[in-house]
C-alpha cells in the first residue's frame, strides 16, 4: 500500500477520480460527492509527531478539515472537529477514524457565524480534550458569482463572517487556553494571490486572514504561540460543488496549474503537521503554499 512517503509522480497522482459537473445544495456532502475525495483515509500514516496534543479543527467533517482530523490523529492527537448540523453524516465517519486511531474525538456540531457558539465550541473542545493546543481555523465560505451586482449583502456579510470574524471570535476564545509550543493554524487560499473575478468577497476574505495572521504572529511569538498559515490551491472539496465552482467548469479546474490537476484534501494534511510540530518551532508569520505550483508572490 502506498502512503505519503512512497514516492510518486505528482502529475499522474489521483488520476482515478473523474471529477464530473455536479451540484449540491447547501454546505455540500462528502457521502454524496460523485467522484469522493481523498483525505489520506488509506495511506496516510502517522509517526508520533503530535503524540499527546490536543487539537480543534473547524470544518472538520470533510475536505481539508476532515484530512487534518485523521492526520492529527494518527500522529497521536486527541482532535475536536466542528461543522454544520446538516454535516453529521460526515462528521461521524471522521470521528470514527479519529477513535480507529485509538484517539479521543471530540464532534461540536453548530454554525461559526454566531459569535456565542463560537466561545461555546472552544469551551466544549477544551472540556471534552482535556486542555488545548493546536487550532486550525479552517471551516470556510465560497460561493461564485459572475458580477459584483449578484452578490447579496447577505452573502458578503456570510462569507466575511464564516472566514474572518468566525477566525477572530474562535481564537481570541482560544488563547487563555494556549500554553507556549501551542499552534494556531489559519487556512488562507491561492485566491487572496491570484483572486478569479467569481470570487471577489472570498478572495478579499482570504487576504484578510493572511493579514490578520501575520499581525497576530508578531504578537503571540514571544508568548511561544506560533501562528503560521496555510494557503491552499484548488482542492476537490465537497465545498466545490456546492456552489463553490460553476458546476459546467468543474471537470477542468486545476488544469491551469503547473500539475496540471485538481489538489487532493490528503495533500494539504501533512502542511498543518508541521507547522503544529515542533519540527517547525522557528517558523512564526508564514504562509506554506500548497497550490501544485502556482506562483505566488
Amino acid at each position: 500500500m502506498t502512503d505519503q512517503y512512497t514516492l510518486q509522480d505528482p502529475t499522474t497522482m489521483y488520476a482515478d477520480i473523474d471529477t464530473e459537473a455536479q451540484y449540491q445544495e447547501g454546505a455540500g456532502l462528502d457521502a454524496k460527492l460523485q467522484d469522493k475525495a481523498d483525505h489520506g483515509e488509506k495511506t496516510y500514516r502517522g509517526s508520533g509527531r503530535l503524540s499527546g496534543r490536543k487539537a480543534l479543527v473547524t470544518g472538520g467533517d470533510s475536505g481539508i478539515g476532515a484530512a487534518v482530523a485523521i492526520a492529527y490523529a494518527r500522529e497521536g492527537a486527541d482532535v475536536a472537529i466542528s461543522y454544520l448540523p446538516e454535516e453529521e453524516e460526515d462528521a461521524q465517519r471522521i470521528v470514527g477514524l479519529i477513535e480507529e486511531a485509538g484517539r479521543t474525538a471530540i464532534a461540536i456540531p453548530g454554525d461559526i457565524v454566531d459569535a456565542a457558539f463560537c466561545r461555546e465550541l472552544v469551551a466544549t473542545a477544551v472540556e471534552g480534550l482535556g486542555g488545548l493546543d493546536i487550532l486550525v481555523n479552517n471551516a470556510g465560505k465560497q460561493q461564485f458569482r459572475e458580477t459584483l451586482d449578484e452578490v447579496s449583502d447577505d452573502q458578503f456579510d456570510e462569507t466575511f463572517k464564516t472566514n474572518v470574524y468566525a477566525m477572530f471570535w474562535i481564537t481570541k476564545a482560544a488563547l487563555p487556553h494556549l500554553k507556549p509550543g501551542s499552534a494556531i493554524i489559519n487556512t488562507s487560499s491561492i485566491q487572496a494571490y491570484s483572486p478569479s473575478e467569481m470570487l471577489v468577497d472570498y478572495a478579499t476574505t482570504k487576504a484578510s486572514i493572511n493579514t490578520f495572521s501575520k499581525g497576530l504572529a508578531q504578537q503571540l511569538a514571544p508568548k511561544g504561540i506560533r501562528v503560521n498559515v496555510v494557503a491552499p490551491g484548488p482542492i476537490w472539496t465537497p465545498l466545490q460543488t456546492a456552489g463553490g465552482q460553476p458546476p459546467e467548469k468543474l471537470p477542468s479546474v486545476g488544469e491551469q496549474t503547473p500539475l496540471g490537476r485538481w489538489g487532493q484534501p490528503a495533500e494539504l494534511a501533512p502542511a498543518y503537521v508541521f507547522l503544529a510540530s515542533n519540527e517547525s518551532s522557528y517558523v512564526v508569520g508564514e504562509t506554506l503554499h500548497v497550490n501544485g505550483g502556482m506562483p505566488t508572490p
